[in-house]
């Protein structure tokens, strides 16, 4: 057995000796390929969102038998669309960018409201587009990053408004900009794709829009206000570029 081993010893520095000689370089090893999220980005998301509309009668064209009564609806549905945007990575792992999406789909709904003498109202909401510029911040732990964003935010509105006896019919549309905030989670599971978690609000006050009746009372009109929130949750996926 020693024999064996010794045999085995010698034979093994031959080799070696004799790949030197012949000037064969020893096998480096493959170097893991380093991950930084600086660099742009786009994707596409699809998400699900969840909101508040609340119209407030001010001009008086609803025939409720109280001056500035009001309508509250809830609204749901879904959004999908793409982001686009770029980073910066420092040396600590804190990161800084900038980021623009665009959304589109159906978050709305539908409420009916008691009127007097016997008639209803039904008031009907569609926010069928949605869009945001925003700067964010975030920490990354190798090819994990958590952040949060915050900026102006526009949506496109679309209202009607009519009453069971037929004595109505009205239609209202808006853009309107406010501002959104929300937080997320993102993963890259290769050197330039990732997927994200994320929660947006978007506030967006109070506003007037104008509503026309152009079927029953053609060409009434009146300024009616409408306070509204939406949020969203979305899952997106990414594609980076590095800028090295």
């Amino acid at each position: 057995m020693k024999a064996i081993l010794l045999g085995g010893a010698l034979s093994l520095v031959t080799v070696s000796a004799f790949g030197a000689d012949l000037g064969v370089p020893a096998p480096l090893p493959v170097p893991v390929p380093y991950f930084t999220w600086t660099g742009c980005y786009g994707g596409l998301h699809a998400g699900g969102g969840w909101g508040q509309k609340d119209l407030t009668d001010t001009a008086g064209i609803l025939g409720f038998s109280s001056p500035g009564s009001s309508v509250n609806l809830g609204i749901d549905g879904y959004m999908l669309g793409g982001q686009f945007g770029c980073d910066y990575q420092f040396a600590s792992n804190l990161l800084v960018g900038i980021e623009a999406t665009a959304s589109g789909g159906n978050i709305g709904g539908s409420t009916a409201f008691a009127l007097p003498a016997g008639d209803s109202g039904t008031f009907h909401e569609t926010t069928d587009f949605m869009a945001s510029v925003t700067g964010r911040v975030g920490y990354a732990w190798d090819r994990w990053l958590a952040y949060a964003k915050g900026g102006v935010a526009w949506v496109a509105d679309r209202y009607s408004t009519f009453d069971a006896l037929g004595t109505y019919d009205f239609d209202g549309v808006e853009t309107r900009t406010g501002w959104t905030a929300g937080v997320g989670v993102e993963w890259a599971f290769s050197q330039n794709w990732s997927v994200r978690l994320e929660y947006d609000y978007y506030g967006l006050g109070q506003g007037n829009v104008n509503f026309i009746d152009s079927t029953v009372n053609v060409g009434a009109s009146g300024v009616e206000s409408i306070k509204q929130n939406i949020q969203i949750v979305k899952l997106g996926v990414n594609f980076h570029v590095s800028p090295w």
